[in-house]
């Protein structure tokens, strides 16, 4: 799996490796699904603080459309945590709802 890592910003760039270690692990029994993973961290308020640290995750899937999850925090690791969170969720119930059969179903009479 291919990670990327984009940050404008200092204190994302000194992120970066535990941002991909992180991503790695959240991804270990998926990882052969996703050829490549994208990770963007901005502050959008710069130094004035807030909630305002964003996390963006995209993954690339094999044979489907990719996964974008965003998530807003005051800290960049909870932030992280919650994005990967929400794209292993999305991810799970992505792939689910591919190997499903699609059932017709009857007219009610």
């Amino acid at each position: 799996m291919e990670v990327i890592v984009e940050s404008r910003n200092p204190e994302g760039n000194a992120l970066r490796s535990v941002a991909e270690s992180r991503l790695r692990f959240a991804l270990r029994r998926l990882a052969w699904l996703v050829p490549r993973a994208r990770l963007r961290l901005s502050d959008t308020n710069g130094p004035r603080g807030g909630v305002d640290k964003q996390v963006q995750v995209e993954l690339q899937l094999i044979g489907n459309q990719p996964v974008v999850v965003k998530a807003t925090a005051r800290e960049w690791r909870v932030a992280l945590d919650e994005a990967l969170g929400r794209a292993v969720r999305v991810l799970v119930r992505t792939i689910r709802r591919a190997r499903e059969p699609v059932v017709p179903r009857l007219p009610a009479i």
